[in-house]
């Protein structure tokens, strides 16, 4: 599918829809293509836990600062 950039611009959303599912967007110029518009992909997957036993938090880390407590009293 070619489409010119005002009318990229005005169905952007669907445009997107589009190429989720698979399909190819091309966004032109005075019908000349500039542009493909393409799915991205991670290169890798995110990898759980590499910091795990390498950092620890505070058992109060969540509690409320005393200076803020006395200054909004």
């Amino acid at each position: 599918m070619v489409v010119n950039v005002s009318e990229a611009k005005a169905r952007l959303s669907r445009l997107i829809d589009l190429v989720y599912h698979g399909e190819l967007v091309t966004i032109a110029r005075n019908n000349l293509p500039l542009v493909d518009l393409v799915l991205h992909s991670p290169t890798r997957r995110r990898q759980l836990g590499l910091m795990a036993g390498k950092i620890t938090i505070a058992d109060d880390f969540d509690a409320p600062d005393p200076v803020q407590v006395i200054q909004t009293q």
